[in-house]
């Protein structure tokens, strides 16, 4: 598989990882919605579920398949040949097929998930690609809890799967384990010690559990990943996956740190499109949370206020309309200064003098101590 250098492919896996969030679950319409909007997002690579763990995800699956057309459809399994040979039957109408399949290679996982040794599950690995590759000619690979598993022993399997076909290779840190200048360490590790590490693209796929699904990201893009596995808003199982929106946004506010790196995101489309997922997984974003929550760009202190209004770039590092929202909100509370309260009178058509803004300030703070939404009928009643 030929792969631009200077590409970072986006995996999007809201469909897979993200659903399997207890009461997430979506129906196979509700699915096709929502990767219809990721295929104008610009995500090169939708997993569309794990076929062989029920009738229903087999069924999305073969029904994805058939609704996007420019984009990789992926199908998670297990490293046997059953799972395999399900994903294959699921994947048949794809224009562009991927089959994801993987085992662990962490001592932890050898041992007390699979009660083998890491010889056979070498193997097995081995065996797993190989008969994926029967089927289709992208194939990848996950290391599963590649993030505690000894470093020699990664190098060698993801070594062996390369040269059995996997075509990208994912080094999951399954459990949110690692911090970012390991997680870097261990990419970079691989691409100096695994001699075939140029014929697939390196993956990574991170979990929130520690907070830091979306900095272990980024650490493995700038060590030599070029594919990044992520959900709108990071849903995904226990503290989430890697969120996609803040994948994006780092790429572009920092774009000259990444060289000519560079994805098909639009971006413009984020608020739409996390605002969905949260109505139709039932799943509301945390008020702070970056690029999409209610509050990214909502200013309420008096200074930042006061800066802002002044120079928008003192306080914001992102325009709300890259991310499609109109503008940014002023917030008046108690801790809101005369800027702010300025701005919002002169918003409802209303200019006052220096000495009757400083008399409308101090009556304006009195309502503001006592309640906590000031609305547009507060301020009316302050200037008529």
């Amino acid at each position: 598989m030929l792969h631009d250098p200077n590409h970072l492919y986006i995996f999007d896996t809201t469909l897979r990882d993200g659903e399997q969030v207890p009461g997430c679950q979506l129906t196979t319409i509700e699915k096709i919605e929502i990767a219809k909007d990721l295929e104008r997002l610009g995500v090169d690579i939708i997993e569309a579920g794990f076929p062989v763990s029920s009738p229903g995800d087999f069924q999305s699956v073969v029904e994805l398949s058939k609704a996007v057309d420019d984009v990789i459809i992926c199908a998670l399994t297990r490293a046997n040949k059953n799972d395999i040979d399900v994903a294959a039957d699921a994947l048949k109408y794809a224009n562009r097929p991927r089959i994801h399949t993987g085992i662990g290679s962490s001592d932890m996982h050898i041992q007390y998930k699979f009660n083998s040794t890491r010889e056979e599950i070498l193997e097995r690995a081995v065996a797993a690609v190989k008969h994926a590759k029967s089927y289709v000619e992208d194939v990848e690979f996950y290391a599963e809890d590649a993030g505690r598993a000894d470093l020699a022993y990664l190098a060698q399997m993801i070594e062996a799967v390369i040269a059995a076909g996997a075509t990208v290779v994912n080094i999951p840190d399954t459990n949110g384990y690692c911090l970012p200048d390991q997680y870097g360490a261990k990419i970079k590790y691989l691409t100096e010690h695994v001699k075939n590490i140029d014929q697939a693209i390196i993956s990574a796929h991170c979990h929130n559990d520690l907070g830091l699904a979306t900095a272990n990201s980024i650490a493995a893009v700038q060590n030599g990943a070029r594919q990044v596995e992520c959900t709108i808003n990071g849903i995904g199982e226990r503290a989430g996956n890697t969120s996609l929106e803040e994948v994006a946004m780092i790429l572009k506010v920092h774009n000259q740190s990444f060289g000519n790196l560079s994805s098909n995101i639009d971006s413009t489309m984020f608020t739409y499109i996390s605002r969905k997922v949260s109505d139709m997984m039932n799943m509301p974003v945390q008020p702070n949370k970056a690029i999409v929550g209610r509050n990214a760009f909502a200013h309420s202190s008096g200074i930042h206020q006061d800066g802002f209004l002044k120079h928008r770039e003192n306080y914001e590092i992102i325009r709300p309309e890259d991310v499609g929202l109109e503008e940014a909100d002023i917030i008046l509370t108690a801790r809101s200064g005369r800027h702010a309260l300025k701005h919002h009178l002169e918003r409802l058509g209303y200019h006052l003098d220096k000495e009757t803004l400083a008399n409308t300030y101090e009556r304006f703070l009195i309502i503001a101590d006592a309640k906590k939404d000031i609305n547009d009928e507060d301020l009316l009643s302050l200037v008529k």
